[in-house]
């Protein structure tokens, strides 16, 4: 979300989305409420801080990681006071473990992402920190079904080799599929079987691969789709996995009518030969990626857009 307000914000998401409101994040806040540093401010016996080059694995907690728990405690407060009461699903999201090693460096500058051993420890640090985090979430409003989203947009990156060194004149190997996939169901476990989302604005997102890790819903800009993905869609949605699709841009601009924008979720289930009657209970109508980059009032605009979107989908699925 656009802004520092985290009142402000709480208070927009859980008016626009009365049956599915999140805990948003406020990144212009500056570093530790940024995607990398309020995810690592969550790790335990980890510790981050900011260098020049980005967040870096330290020795001991220091004032970023205050100032990053410091934050994720106020917005807490704020998703307390507005849920007072509520029953229902809740999303909470945080980095996944392939795009936090992809950011996050070592001691020596190289992204953890050049060790395997340090890949495992950040994983297993992340898996607990989310346990907490989830835990404190429904002792704050107990009524919540909660959703784990985790963000994965440098996924592709890693399975293909792409992600550079420190030094930007070479990448770091491609790590395996099937080491990616099982890091992923580890950190999966975290919510002891809850629902979890993967989101990746990027192309190319790997709808098997989440999906055999055990992601119950796939969240992506569908302006990025090409017909290439259409077999492992159409396996993912017969398989029962959600599909989280991004069709209202993340920054200010025009909006077609509720109906124009999700034009593409129904060509695509067209070209799949999926029943329309599915469309309702397969897709949720989301922003194609996070409104950081918005000012507030296109933000409140959106989430409003999204919800008339997806009645539009329910209420005529042809």
């Amino acid at each position: 979300m656009p802004g520092g307000d985290v009142r402000e914000a709480v208070k927009t998401v859980t008016g626009s989305f009365e049956d599915f409101p999140f805990l948003p994040e406020l990144p212009a806040r500056g570093p530790g409420a940024d995607m990398i540093g309020r995810t690592a401010g969550m790790l335990v016996e980890l510790y981050a801080r900011v260098e020049p080059s980005g967040w870096r694995i330290g020795d001991r907690p220091g004032r970023d990681t205050r100032r990053a728990r410091s934050w994720l405690g106020e917005d807490l407060d704020a998703l307390e006071e507005y849920t007072q009461g509520y029953e229902g699903p809740l999303k909470v999201q945080a980095v996944g473990p392939w795009t936090l090693a992809a950011h996050l460096e070592l001691r020596n500058g190289e992204v953890a992402l050049s060790d395997p051993g340090a890949c495992r420890d950040l994983a297993g640090s992340l898996t607990e920190g989310l346990r907490l985090h989830l835990a404190e979430v429904s002792r704050r409003v107990p009524g919540a079904r909660l959703v784990l989203q985790l963000d994965e947009p440098s996924l592709t990156d890693v399975l293909r080799g792409r992600v550079r060194s420190a030094s930007g004149y070479r990448t770091h190997p491609a790590v395996d599929r099937q080491l990616v996939e099982s890091g992923l169901r580890d950190v999966f476990g975290a919510h002891g079987g809850g629902p979890v989302v993967v989101h990746s604005c990027a192309p190319d997102v790997p709808f098997a691969l989440l999906r055999r890790a055990g992601a119950q819903a796939v969240s992506f800009d569908l302006s990025l789709l090409t017909e290439r993905d259409d077999e492992t869609i159409g396996e993912a949605v017969e398989s029962g996995t959600r599909l989280f699709t991004g069709v209202v841009p993340g920054t200010d601009g025009p909006l077609s009518d509720p109906a124009g924008s999700v034009m593409g979720v129904r060509t695509l289930w067209r070209r799949l030969g999926l029943r329309p009657g599915l469309l309702a209970e397969a897709v949720t109508v989301t922003p194609a990626c996070g409104l950081a980059g918005a000012s507030p009032e296109y933000a409140r605009t959106a989430y409003a857009h999204c919800v008339r979107a997806a009645r539009s989908l329910a209420d005529d699925p042809e």
